[in-house]
């Protein structure tokens, strides 16, 4: 048997060089940011289009707040709790969280009882510390066992480098996450909740007669922006997990270590303009889709449709579509009998600048091998003009 590299049609190969966006980020030199850790990703594909640190361990802040969110929406879905339920507020979590503190503070009065819905906008629109210990409190009986609940989850999620010490953010040596899991988190509320996520783009809200406004500089900006969540502490500096949707792309992006609320206002802003402008998704394949016929060996049809397995949308960077090779290898012929579903071949893009990347090609249909007579005639076939079947 031989070993077919086929190239694709023009048109597959330009859409095709797509695929590697999807595994790498852009080139360092293609961006900078001020920010000393940010990750830019469209969530129809995982695609990273601008990677600066994404796994560096980092104080999240407020940023923590999107999990402890995430973990009462999952009892409210559960139903293990509703909105109308109420929740206490402890002395702890008045003292630790309120404005005597000086932290962010939804206003909550010690020994006074809290609507659940009431509380899913002090954390989300106020940020307020103390509506996170109240939750806390009530789902774990403390906020250093709810804590370890957030980061077993988070665990869960994916989030393999994220470690909670507490339900707001406040600095811990030891309270650390990533802007790669804050945006996997991220995403994760998108999907999973969506009928609590529109909280995230609400402008501002009002409890015990006092009006706060949500800190998201981007909700003020006509640009599609509808989440998620602002962070700040002396440890960590101006850090924001934003999302904005056009159409029917939605990039998420994670910024922190910005030095001002200028920063953090105008680089987010700066970067995600840049993500649209720069790419763009296309389907390339559908399920089930083929993509080359593969030449059988001895079978009862002399071709195998070679199809792609899944969907294929790829984020495609305008500027990518030069120097790239898209090819179909295989071992040809395909030796009979062949099962549907089975892996024949691989569909491989390179560049010179990245690494290879491969999507498996299988079997559209099954393909019965010639009986004796049948595979002697063939053999017979081959020898004499070179046929196969």
């Amino acid at each position: 048997m031989k070993f077919a590299v086929l190239s694709l049609p023009i048109r597959a190969l330009i859409y095709c060089s797509a695929l590697l966006v999807l595994f790498s980020a852009a080139p360092a030199s293609a961006l900078e940011t001020l920010a000393r850790q940010a990750i830019l990703l469209d969530t129809s594909t995982g695609a990273v289009l601008f990677n600066k640190n994404a796994d560096e361990p980092m104080a999240p802040a407020s940023m923590s707040k999107m999990m402890t969110a995430y973990m009462l929406f999952e009892r409210l879905r559960e139903g293990r709790m509703s909105l109308e339920d109420t929740f206490p507020v402890s002395e702890n979590a008045w003292r630790k969280g309120g404005a005597k503190s000086g932290s962010s503070t939804m206003f909550l009065e010690p020994g006074k009882r809290v609507k659940v819905e009431d509380l899913i906008r002090g954390i989300i629109v106020q940020s307020g510390n103390d509506a996170c210990i109240v939750v806390a409190e009530a789902l774990e009986g403390s906020e250093a066992a709810f804590a370890n609940e957030m980061t077993a989850r988070a665990r869960q999620l994916g989030m393999k480098n994220s470690v909670f010490k507490n339900a707001t953010g406040w600095p811990e040596p030891e309270h650390l996450s990533t802007a790669r899991d804050l945006a996997l988190l991220a995403q994760k509320i998108i999907e999973d909740f969506p009928e609590y996520y529109s909280i995230y783009s609400e402008k501002s809200f009002t409890y015990n007669g006092i009006n706060q406004i949500n800190r998201n500089p981007l909700l003020y900006k006509d640009m599609g922006a509808d989440g998620v969540k602002t962070g700040h502490t002396s440890t960590s500096g101006y850090g924001l997990t934003a999302s904005v949707k056009r159409g029917d792309r939605r990039l998420i992006l994670v910024v922190n270590g910005l030095s001002s609320k200028k920063e953090r206002a105008r680089e987010p802003e700066r970067l995600l303009e840049w993500g649209f402008r720069s790419f763009n998704n296309y389907e390339l394949f559908k399920s089930g889709e083929t993509v080359v016929d593969a030449e059988v060996w001895l079978g009862t049809a002399p071709t195998v449709p070679l199809v792609i397995e899944n969907n294929l949308t790829l984020t495609l960077a305008r500027k990518a579509r030069k120097n790239m090779s898209v090819k179909v290898v295989y071992n040809t012929p395909v030796p009979a009998p062949v099962t549907a579903g089975t892996e024949l071949a691989r569909l491989v893009v390179s560049s010179p600048n990245m690494e290879p990347v491969e999507v498996p090609l299988i079997a559209g249909n099954d393909v019965a091998q010639l009986g004796l007579m049948g595979r002697l005639s063939s053999a017979l076939k081959h020898i004499l003009w070179g046929s196969s079947n």
